[in-house]
């Protein structure tokens, strides 16, 4: 449901029919709804003239107030809501054949109860009840309204983006990738299509508002945002060489645009394509995912890792994780985690000369006193003795050299 907000544009909709529709099927529906919230419908004619049901010797404002709630209903694509002349709320929802606004319903006397949204039964309120109805006997065109929903939605979404991407302070695209790059690779790792759009068009607003009106500048910015996309795509298991063929074909297609549009339309439909090359990743064998998986916890070892964190990683659930480690290695997540740890820790023994402590951070323990407790279980040693034992001792004549 939209509420009125500013004079719709020029219109360029073929004459109207005297009657939007037929008088009986208007009496009926007029009876109906009176029924379920005591109010008078009244059909009227694009420019807000009563044609069926409507009293003599309207005001111009009353007129002008139908008319605009019609075409506003016709451009939001949902009814429309406007205060009336006397004080009341109005609402209107278009009648259409095909392409073709006919003119609209009306009704004005309404509550502020009777349009409250999200009323506690779940059933619509007056406005919305008005649009079912009309839609229930086919009098609007239902594709159309769909179609202006979706389009006033993606502009509310980008004007939303736009004030979210002003607060953030990025000076430089450079800066809004490196704060929403890694959120936007995890979401496609794991399929997650939903959020990835929200983060994609974050960045798409990004891009547009430091590129301005510069087309050239705006494919170019588009294009590092494709190779991070495909990037993570072949991280989460699409194969590179399908990706390739995919490449090809898009980068022909994004020489062709010629509008900011069209390349929005691109970039979406991309994303949507490297999802579905990412379902691929499915028939991999169990080993590649467990590969991901490794591999995450051996780049993040100075942090806390959960299972449920990187079971994510490698688009697995964690009860299915959890089956394949015991599967394929023969262990948990937690010995698993813990001798990464460890070996980490006998590596920085014997190679530099750090404390003991920052070895123990740098390996994901807090507490050097639990480092030392879990080394001398897995290494029948302290890590002070390891590191005694296994560091070689400076020869005499190296010393006379010195």
């Amino acid at each position: 449901m939209t509420v009125c907000r500013k004079k719709p544009p020029a219109r360029s909709c073929k004459a109207p029919s005297p009657a939007p529709l037929d008088p009986v099927v208007f009496t009926a529906l007029r009876r109906d709804y009176h029924t379920r919230w005591g109010v008078a419908l009244v059909a009227v004619d694009p420019e807000g003239r009563p044609v069926l049901g409507g009293r003599r010797g309207i005001t111009e404002a009353q007129r002008e107030c139908w008319r605009r709630l019609v075409w506003e209903a016709w451009r939001w694509g949902e009814p429309s809501l406007a205060l009336a002349p006397d004080g009341t709320l109005a609402c209107g929802v278009p009648l259409m054949r095909n392409q073709t606004l006919l003119g609209g319903l009306v009704t004005g006397g309404l509550s502020a109860t009777a349009c409250a949204r999200g009323t506690a039964d779940g059933a619509p309120n007056a406005a919305e009840d008005l649009l079912d109805r009309v839609l229930a006997r086919d009098l609007t065109n239902r594709a159309h309204l769909l179609r202006q929903r979706e389009a006033a939605r993606r502009e509310r979404e980008r004007a939303e983006a736009i004030h979210a991407i002003k607060e953030s302070g990025y000076d430089t695209l450079r800066e809004a990738y490196l704060r929403e790059e890694p959120a936007l690779l995890a979401t496609v790792k794991r399929g997650d299509r939903r959020a990835a759009r929200e983060i994609l068009n974050r960045l798409l607003v990004g891009i547009y508002h430091l590129a301005g009106n510069r087309l050239d500048l705006l494919k170019s910015l588009t294009l590092e945002l494709v190779v991070m996309l495909y990037r993570a795509a072949v991280e989460a298991g699409a194969r590179p060489t399908e990706l390739l063929g995919m490449n090809y074909d898009g980068l022909r297609t994004l020489s062709e645009i010629e509008d900011e549009e069209q390349l929005c339309h691109w970039l979406i439909s991309l994303l949507e394509r490297l999802m579905d090359g990412i379902r691929a990743y499915r028939d991999h064998p169990n080993t590649v995912l467990l590969q991901q998986a490794l591999r995450h916890m051996s780049l993040h070892l100075d942090r806390a890792l959960s299972r449920d964190e990187v079971a994510q990683v490698a688009c697995l659930s964690p009860s299915h994780f959890s089956h394949l480690l015991q599967q394929k290695v023969g262990q948990s997540f937690r010995d698993i985690l813990q001798e990464m740890r460890i070996d980490r820790a006998t590596e920085l023994l014997r190679r530099n000369a750090l404390s003991i402590a920052a070895i123990a951070r740098q390996c994901g323990f807090r507490d050097p006193s639990h480092f030392g407790k879990v080394f001398l279980r897995r290494r029948g040693m302290t890590p002070l003795a390891y590191r005694h034992r296994h560091t070689a001792p400076t020869a005499p004549h190296e010393l006379t050299r010195k």
